[in-house]
């Protein structure tokens, strides 16, 4: 798993590749924890580029959200364009977990970071 972080339109966009899992999802905790003990609360997860996820993964994603709720900030996920509405493993995992409806995701950055934009329906 690689983490890489850039800044779009006031947002940190967390771009993340490979797989989130037992091993790597402590990398990506800690990157969403990094992100708000500098001031950062407006924090996209761009899974796009990642084909695995298991229940430690969906754990960080569920732990990141309640992180940024209790700091007041917002978090929105990435899922490939298709994937986020039928195909990407990820959505998948998160659907028949019944956790999907819990997270603002959208099919790319550009929308992510846009706050006219509207969230993919889950």
């Amino acid at each position: 798993m690689s983490v890489a972080e850039s800044e779009q339109g006031g947002w940190t966009v967390l771009h993340m590749r490979g797989e989130l899992d037992l091993v790597t999802s402590p990398a990506v905790r800690q990157s969403v924890h990094d992100a708000v003990a500098v001031g950062r609360h407006d924090v996209v997860l761009d899974l796009s580029e990642v084909f695995f996820c298991d229940s430690s993964g969906v754990g960080v994603l569920i732990a990141s959200r309640r992180l940024m709720r209790s700091c007041g900030g917002r978090l929105r996920l990435i899922l490939p364009a298709r994937g986020a509405e039928d195909g990407s493993h990820v959505n998948r995992v998160l659907a028949a977990l019944g956790v999907r409806r819990l997270f603002e995701v959208y099919p790319d950055c550009d929308s992510a970071v846009d706050d006219a934009a509207q969230p993919l329906s889950a």
